[in-house]
């Protein structure tokens, strides 16, 4: 099954600030990069799609429906998760318990949440086979804050894959990670593409997104300024002023 994401024309304000303008992004059936300078807007469209903030113009349509004007839990509940630049696991709960955290997003916003127990044969058995997905068993039963950050980083992706999405955010996922860890990080964002998920990857690390991103935009002062294959936009004029501040 295919899985489409349109960010059509998005303009965001903030007072007199205009973080985004006029930004379109089409994600279909691939592991698209989003990168740019500090500030480009990157994660203001990130928090956007997910119904954090509204826009101030334009839409975002996600599997031919509407959905920037829907809530948070809402959106997830659509089929689209996301992890954070700066990791937030339940600290005081086991990676185990992060997991079981994601597989009730269903059910938080009806009366089922008091009713319903979160620890079942029926959520044991899946947030297992997510921690084995994600190389996380041998952890299961380790405060999510006692991991170092690289665990605490695939933490984040098994947490976000709980709630079933169709489409993934990735915000930042190597930040903090050394080479052998995003290269383990890599391996799994490509098994998560293999399963048929789109995934939409922030990154900083250039090597990182060159080698791992099929297909590159580029952000620079809330606007796009090139776009295409990784080959393409490393030798864009335009991207390379921007990162070097020409």
């Amino acid at each position: 099954m295919s899985t489409r994401l349109e960010a059509r024309n998005i303009t965001k304000r903030f007072g007199g600030l205009e973080a985004l303008r006029g930004v379109s992004v089409t994600a279909q059936d691939e592991i698209l990069g989003l990168i740019g300078p500090n500030g480009a807007g990157k994660t203001t469209l990130f928090n956007i799609i997910c119904g954090f903030l509204r826009p101030t113009s334009g839409a975002v349509i996600f599997e031919d429906r509407a959905i920037h004007t829907k809530r948070t839990h809402e959106i997830t509940q659509s089929g689209i998760a996301r992890t954070f630049q700066i990791v937030k696991p339940f600290s005081d709960l086991t990676v185990l318990d992060n997991v079981l955290a994601g597989l009730g997003c269903h059910i938080y916003a009806t009366p089922r949440v008091f009713a319903e127990q979160y620890s079942t044969r029926t959520t044991i058995e899946p947030a297992r086979e997510i921690l084995a997905f994600t190389d996380l068993t041998k952890w299961a039963d380790t405060l999510a804050g006692n991991l170092p950050i690289g665990l605490q980083r695939k933490l984040e992706i098994a947490r976000a894959l709980a709630t079933q999405p169709r489409l993934l955010l990735l915000d930042e996922p190597a930040a903090g990670l050394t080479s052998g860890e995003a290269d383990e990080l890599a391996v799994l964002v490509r098994k998560l593409r293999a399963q048929g998920k789109t995934i939409i990857v922030i990154e900083h690390n250039m090597a990182f997104a060159m080698n791992l991103c099929q297909r590159i935009v580029v952000l620079a002062q809330g606007e796009i300024i090139a776009q295409g294959t990784p080959a393409q936009v490393q030798t864009d004029e335009r991207v390379i002023n921007a990162y070097l501040g020409h």
